[in-house]
């Protein structure tokens, strides 16, 4: 065993705004900064980046995706729309290469959400991998005829056909049917101009992809083109691999070879996507991802990040079923961008794991956005080009960070470390963002100065490694970035091992005030084979809380788990042990344990979303007029749409900041459900609030008004009093169980409640009944439900082959509502998933089964209304707002 000890020191301290003492510096470039910052004393890594030079519209199409999406439903429509993948791949419909994943179950959610075309592997119509064994059918025609069959599949069935592309052939250099080259050219362009003809011929509108190779192939590429001009069968779209960490090196190089071969051959230049980039080590990490963003929208082409894990959630880009990690904020900011894209000098170009980004100038909006990360580093951001005609001669700045939070870790929404009012002088600023952590991406945002100054998030937070605790009977684990297979962690190490009763980390906290702490855990459970698990909390020798962890795919893919603690103020010191009598050890500690984090607790949790950064739809940002600037004017068919995060499911007041011009309705959709009674009753600064029953995780908020509003903000304010509303049930003590349905006890490690409902579905027969309470009227609810389901196909030798499961709620005398629910690795560990249920009668029971599968294990169930009451008020006047002051925003609306 390996041990190591150290004063625990925290990894970083987020420091609040105080007198001489900033989050960042921003200045204007040429003036003296009077403010300290707090960012180390070795140079910054500069970015440099020049507003007033354009690259082109952006185009956003790096967000694709293999088998991103899994059923209808998994992922959830809003963690969908919100990512906004413009592109995936899919597998061919009623294939076998996944259980799940089949683009008839996914289109709608994925059009509905931003998508712009669906790819389909035609090869995935076969069960094993390398495709039929990875040889090349003797008789092709048998290949022929399952392409038929998959064409007409997507014409008669499809309720978009005009929005897919076919693959033919994946990975055709590898193991299959033509990786030699040499023996096997002749055999593949016959191949290629067969497969193009019998497409066409099934479907004469259809666009083809080619050639899918998993490398860059420079000969093939050429010798392909020229066949596929000469026999009219070029692709519509020419697709290849960039996969490994050297790639973001070498990627630009093969790019422009590509066009040169286009060049050369005389062929109009082709749309491409990269239909597989990024290896394990960079899924779900914020700043390796931006690298690869930034490459492919500097080429202007579409790319899709790699399938590694299991098919439906994003590549790991997404934290269970409904939540983000912090990779989605990153893919989010990429889809929010918008406008032309400008240039973006990195520090090193065409090197691997370095600072690189992303920048955007959006003149109607008045919006200049960067997204970067990839260094360890503090970095300096130099913006020039700054138009005085769009800006004014005073700006507001705000970085926003998107921390690591491992895989399946939920991330609530980034937090502002940086925020500044600076007055531009000869069109350019500086910003100085301190940063230690290459696994962080940020954003930074420059507008007009706004009604509202912007604002660094306060809240006192340290952060320390675990393999920097002093550690006893654990061992510390190498997690290198340069291993391209290996899973993310934080500091590139771990400590795992933690499987005896004397295992424990211990370090060393001063926190600033006596109150409530949020403890949180980075950490990776082996669920198949572990299930959930628990460690003991100590503070100062003392246990003051159990730490209990979901099941997850395996140590090294992580979750997150977070404890309340009660501190007073001053040096504590925090012992993590897997017993909590020194003896017996604890169920399911076996965990791997990567990054620890606390958090002054002050107040109910609270996020405000400025509506300038929304998504809008019709909508336009205000500023230099009678309205507040950088409010959003909403009115006719316009809508702001907002992506908040939730940490609990239950109760939140969403209150609308706006500005109304006469008396008017407002329009609130949550998840697509409206919410009524919104309204200003004259014209003046107005609040509107609804509380609403949100799920953990990310919901979608739609605000409209038909009547014209000025919308300045959404915030969300947790609010426990409303959750005395929702009706619990123990699913053993609720249901009426008929036929194979069954009360079983659940094997330790667990986190049931109680006992389990199992064998639900598979039929009509196996069934539960609930008999609904007089209180639990008509109207729109959300049901909540606590649930196993470990479903996989097991036969495959390479994909992991997670399954969904169906639970179908019947309400007697009304319909019925499908929810679903992903894979979540042990049968002894529960999730909570929450599906929106409109009941239509004033008491008709429920039923809950599946006649067409099985349903996954209930722990317990929750019925919640959707909305508990609205309010609208006069609103506090503002104040500070800069019009009329020198540098005021311009009078360009």
């Amino acid at each position: 065993m390996q041990h190591r000890s150290s004063e625990g020191r925290p990894k970083r301290v987020w420091k609040r705004v105080t007198a001489g003492a900033t989050a960042a510096v921003v200045t204007a470039t040429g003036l003296m900064a009077t403010t300290t910052s707090s960012a180390a004393a070795a140079d910054p890594e500069v970015l440099a980046v020049d507003l007033a030079t354009s690259t082109g519209p952006f185009r956003g199409g790096a967000s694709g995706m293999l088998y991103g999406l899994g059923d209808d439903g998994v992922p959830t429509d809003a963690i969908i729309a919100g990512a906004r993948p413009t592109n995936i791949t899919q597998k061919a419909p009623h294939g076998e290469q996944h259980p799940n994943g089949d683009p008839l179950d996914v289109e709608d959610a994925f059009f509905a959400g931003g998508g712009e075309y669906l790819m389909v592997n035609i090869q995935d119509y076969y069960p094993d991998w390398p495709y039929n064994g990875g040889r090349r059918p003797a008789d092709f025609d048998s290949y022929l005829d399952i392409v038929r069959t998959v064409v007409t599949s997507i014409v008669e069935e499809s309720n978009h056909p005009e929005k897919y592309v076919f693959t033919p052939f994946n990975e055709p250099d590898g193991g299959n049917w033509y990786g030699n080259w040499s023996t096997m050219r002749g055999t593949f362009l016959q191949d290629w101009k067969a497969v193009h003809r019998t497409i066409r011929e099934v479907y004469p509108e259809a666009r083809i992809a080619g050639m899918g190779d998993a490398a860059w192939r420079p000969q093939r590429t050429r010798e392909i083109l020229e066949f596929a001009q000469a026999n009219d069968v070029l692709p519509d779209m020419f697709t290849w691999h960039e996969l490994g960490i050297q790639n973001l090196a070498t990627y630009r190089s093969h790019y422009h070879a590509y066009r040169q071969i286009e060049a050369d051959l005389g062929i109009a230049p082709l749309p491409v996507n990269i239909t597989e980039y990024a290896m394990r080590r960079d899924m779900s990490v914020p700043g390796q991802l931006v690298q690869w963003l930034a490459m492919f929208e500097d080429t202007k082409v579409d790319a899709q990040t790699a399938y590694w894990t299991y098919a439906g959630n994003l590549n790991d880009n997404m934290a269970k079923g409904n939540a983000a990690n912090g990779a989605w904020w990153l893919l989010k900011w990429y889809a929010d961008l918008t406008g032309d894209t400008v240039r973006v000098t990195p520090p090193q170009l065409d090197t691997a794991d370095t600072l690189q980004g992303i920048a955007t100038l959006d003149e109607e909006k008045a919006q200049a956005t960067v997204v970067f990360g990839g260094t360890g580093s503090d970095v300096r951001v130099d913006l020039s080009g700054i138009d005085a005609g769009v800006f004014g001669d005073v700006v507001d700045v705000q970085v926003r960070e998107a921390e690591w939070s491992g895989q399946e870790g939920e991330a609530l929404a980034p937090r502002v470390v940086a925020a500044e009012r600076v007055a531009v002088a000869g069109g350019s600023i500086q910003v100085d963002v301190p940063n230690d952590d290459r696994l962080s991406a940020y954003q930074l945002v420059v507008t007009p100065a706004q009604d509202e100054r912007p604002a660094v998030d306060t809240t006192w937070r340290a952060e320390t490694e675990a393999e920097d605790t002093a550690l006893q009977n654990v061992q510390v684990y190498s997690k290198p970035m340069s291993d391209a297979w290996t899973f993310a962690a934080s500091g590139q190490r771990d400590v795992g091992s933690t499987n005896q009763a004397g295992s424990s980390l211990t370090w060393t906290v001063d926190v600033p005030a006596t109150g409530t702490y949020r403890f949180g855990v980075v950490a990776g459970v082996n669920g198949p084979e572990i299930g959930p698990g628990r460690h003991a909390l100590f503070v100062d020798g003392t246990r003051a809380a159990t730490v209990e962890y979901e099941a997850g795919f395996s140590w090294a893919y992580r979750g997150r788990a977070e404890v309340l603690v009660e501190l007073t103020a001053g040096r504590h010191d925090l012992s993590l042990r897997m017993s909590a009598d020194g003896s017996t050890l604890l169920p399911g500690s076996d965990i791997s344990l990567d990054r620890f984090d606390l958090a002054l607790v002050e107040g109910p949790e609270k996020a405000t979303y400025p509506a300038s950064l929304a998504r809008l739809e019709g909508a336009t940002v205000n500023y230099g007029g009678s309205a507040p600037d950088g409010s959003v004017r909403i009115d006719g068919d316009g809508a702001a749409v907002f992506y908040v995060a939730a940490r609990d499911t239950g109760y939140y007041d969403v209150t609308l900041d706006y500005t109304a011009r006469a008396a008017t309705g407002v329009g609130l959709a949550v998840n697509g459900r409206a919410v009524d009674g919104l309204a200003a009753a004259g014209a003046g600064e107005r609040a509107s609030t609804a509380r609403v029953h949100l799920a953990a995780g990310i919901s979608e908020l739609v605000v409209t008004s038909g009547g014209g509003i000025d919308l300045s903000s959404l915030t969300t304010e947790r609010a426990t009093d409303g959750d005395a509303a929702v009706l619990r049930v123990e699913a053993e003590d609720g249901l009426e169980l008929h036929g194979a349905a069954r009360v079983d006890g659940v094997a330790q490690p667990t986190n049931v409640s109680g006992r389990k409902v199992g064998w639900l579905g598979g039929g009509t027969a196996n069934h539960g009944v609930w008999a609904r309470p007089a209180e639990a009227g008509a109207g729109p609810y959300d049901l909540v439900v606590r649930y196993a389901n470990a479903d996989k196909n097991t036969g495959h030798a390479y994909n992991t082959d997670v399954i969904s499961r169906f639970l179908d709620v019947t309400e007697e005398g009304g319909g019925t509502t499908r929810g679903a629910f992903r894979h979540n690795y042990s049968w002894n560990g529960y999730w909570t998933h929450t599906v929106p249920l409109d009941l239509t009668t004033s008491g008709g029971a429920l039923r809950f089964g599946n006649a067409t599968g099985w349903a996954p294990d209930i722990d317990w169930f929750a019925l919640a209304p959707l909305v508990q009451g609205v309010t609208n008020e006069s609103a506090t006047p503002r104040h500070g707002r800069p019009g009329g002051q020198p540098g005021s925003s311009p009078g360009r609306r």
